[in-house]
């Protein structure tokens, strides 16, 4: 604890305010209210226990797609470690069950950090001990896997894609087109043809939307679970399936239906019961979900598709929070603690640092949450002095629906989120064609767009914000709708997190044309 009270006894209100430009009172008066409405000390009874009572939480979830997100998610965890607002009621919950700690609560202190020989995704390696898997990052091994000693002939040659457009909405969209372009096979299960498809794809396996069984899809409350299945208003049209239907097949005509259907039994928790899913004769998405159903006490698929075409079922509470006493006491924690003082990142460094990695990778692997600088602010000595972020459109979903035209006709184009006062000092009017230009602070690339100018006056005058959607090309609804942000952004070294997840922030400068 002294250890964390000295890493943060610099980081006042005020040093804040220089960084981030939030006014010193204002942080100051989020920290005493945070404090006055933890409310420790009080309790509440739930089913007759007794337990802590802490009505505080946070919201982080963008925070953390930033090249230092793991670093500024666990020091917002840190906060609420110290107000005891943790697994209690009213306060967060986390994955690190009372009844069986988490399994990453071993596995993550039990990693072994590989030097050499290493598997293409850089999971538990010396650059990254904690890894996500970054696909952009996987293509920058692809292209030089010597540099991260990885033995070629483990790199994959051959993708099945699942209704998902890489080379639009993956960050580092020049490096993951040169991937795709390496591969010897391409298959994608999908609805539409993507940009990727359409330009590496050998086969297009068509998926349904929504005329197909799908889910089951949970939403909980702390005193409740609700399931839900979608149910097929029509059958599928044309040459299409669902893809659980897809995935049947291909996996009988290579011949390890036994091992799919045995997965989808642990999955839906059906494995060694009476409703245990039979691999001869193949079973179909139905009949998966028909035995599902009567897993849950129903009579089987009929009571989604009689009672209620959405598929909504309650149940009850006692089916999982209070059997499993999600609202724990310490005892519940069989020895396991939240832990403030990272000693297992601080090994993952010692050890990184001993196979001499370079401590781009091994930076941010702290006892405690210790702030430094993003790497991209070292453009701004550069004249890339504007920080670009991506938002999202409610009209839209991901990088799959601007070709839909009554959507499109809604916000038919991308353009340049930009604060009025910003842009009068570079001479852009709102509406005006720019180019915008990103740049690598650590290979000195350089990246260009051009789009238009929108005056949007809620942002910062340091910041400026493209949409993430656009950018496809292959429907003619799509036509001059605007390139994707993600041109811009880079998945390399100082552009993604030490947890190999995809950052969206770069440095970048905005001129007329």
């Amino acid at each position: 604890m002294q250890q964390f009270k000295d890493s943060i006894a610099t980081n006042t209100p005020a040093w804040a305010d220089g960084i981030t430009g939030l006014p010193a009172g204002s942080v100051a008066t989020v920290a005493q209210d945070l404090f006055d409405h933890a409310t420790i000390g009080a309790t509440i009874t739930i089913d007759g226990e007794v337990l802590p009572h802490r009505p505080v939480g946070m919201m982080a979830y963008h925070v953390s797609q930033q090249e230092t997100g793991f670093t500024a998610i666990r020091a917002g965890l840190n906060v609420f470690q110290l107000l005891g607002a943790i697994d209690v009621p009213g306060g967060i919950q986390v994955d690190f069950a009372p009844s069986k700690l988490y399994k990453n609560w071993s596995k993550l202190n039990e990693i072994s950090i590989k030097t050499t020989d290493l598997d293409y995704r850089l999971g538990g390696t010396k650059f990254f001990p904690i890894n996500s898997n970054s696909p952009s990052f996987f293509h920058r091994v692809q292209a030089d896997p010597a540099k991260y000693d990885v033995d070629t002939a483990t790199i994959p040659t051959k993708a099945l894609l699942h209704m998902v457009d890489p080379v639009v909405s993956f960050t580092d969209s020049e490096v993951v087109r040169a991937g795709y372009a390496k591969f010897e096979f391409v298959a994608d299960v999908s609805p539409w043809l993507s940009e990727t498809s359409d330009h590496y794809a050998d086969l297009i396996l068509p998926a349904a939307t929504l005329e197909k069984y799908e889910g089951p899809m949970k939403a909980s409350t702390p005193d409740e679970i609700a399931y839900s299945l979608r149910v097929p208003p029509i059958d599928p049209l044309w040459e299409s399936k669902g893809e659980i239907d897809i995935y049947l097949e291909l996996a009988e005509t290579v011949g390890f239906l036994d091992n799919y259907v045995s997965v989808v039994n642990s999955e839906l928790k059906l494995t060694g019961t009476a409703n245990e899913v039979a691999a001869s004769p193949r079973p179909t998405a139905k009949s998966i979900f028909d035995a599902w159903a009567k897993s849950k006490g129903e009579s089987g698929i009929d009571f989604f598709e009689t009672y209620n075409k959405t598929g909504t079922k309650g149940v009850t509470a006692t089916t999982k929070h209070t059997a499993d006493k999600k609202y724990a006491r310490a005892s519940d924690y069989h020895g396991g603690i939240h832990r403030i003082y990272g000693e297992t990142l601080l090994g993952y460094q010692n050890d990184m640092k001993a196979a001499g990695v370079d401590s781009i990778y091994y930076q941010d692997y702290t006892a405690v949450p210790t702030w430094r600088e993003p790497t991209m602010w070292g453009s701004v000595s550069k004249g890339y002095n504007l920080t670009l972020l991506s938002h999202k459109q409610v009209i839209f979903k991901q990088s799959r629906a601007s070709f839909v035209p009554m959507l499109a006709e809604l916000s038919p184009e991308q353009g340049i989120h930009i604060n009025p006062k910003t842009a009068g000092d570079l001479g852009i009017a709102d509406g005006d064609e720019v180019t915008v230009t990103s740049h690598n602070a650590v290979t000195n690339e350089t990246r260009t767009v051009t789009t238009k100018a929108v005056y949007y006056e809620a942002l910062r005058p340091d910041t400026v914000s493209m949409s993430h959607h656009y950018g496809l090309t292959t429907h003619p609804a799509t036509t001059g709708q605007g390139p994707t942000p993600n041109i811009l952004y880079f998945g390399g070294e100082g552009y993604v997190q030490c947890t190999n997840d995809a950052s969206f922030h770069v440095m970048v400068k905005v001129a007329k044309v």
